[in-house]
């Protein structure tokens, strides 16, 4: 049962931080329609971000954390004793925090106040660091 909880984890987290990678690459795209008073291309963007925020990351995000509490409650003792595992559990609520950052900065754009594209290729680089981080803790287990 741990194997299907772990590989439909896995399965979820891949589908979430699709989202979590694509979006920002949005943004970007939308500030620059903004920029250039594209209100047709401002307003496509705006469409693909919100039906793949509602419609793919936000459920994403809840199958990956739910199954991520299932494993953790199999065998309590191995995660919560180790030191990995509640770093993790950090960059895990950090991403959180950054899925919700997301739904603050597409309705910024949609109102047209977004930031300059810039600072949205920046942002995008937030999951890609945390991905690199949490797969060594996952798999190497280093502490």
């Amino acid at each position: 049962m741990t194997a299907w909880l772990l590989a439909l984890h896995i399965l979820a987290l891949i589908l979430w931080f699709a989202a979590l990678f694509y979006l920002p690459r949005l943004f970007i795209y939308h500030a620059y329609a903004l920029r250039q008073q594209d209100e047709q291309g401002a307003h496509r963007f705006e469409v693909m971000e919100r039906k793949l925020y509602r419609l793919a990351m936000n459920p994403a995000m809840i199958v990956t954390l739910l199954l991520g509490i299932s494993l953790a409650l199999t065998n309590p003792g191995y995660f919560l004793g180790s030191a990995w595992f509640y770093v993790k559990l950090v960059l895990v609520v950090l991403l959180i925090g950054y899925h919700h950052m997301c739904l603050g900065l597409m309705r910024r754009l949609r109102s047209n106040q977004g930031k300059k594209p810039m600072f949205y290729k920046i942002f995008a680089l937030v999951p890609v660091v945390i991905t690199v981080v949490v797969v060594i803790l996952s798999v190497v287990q280093p502490f």
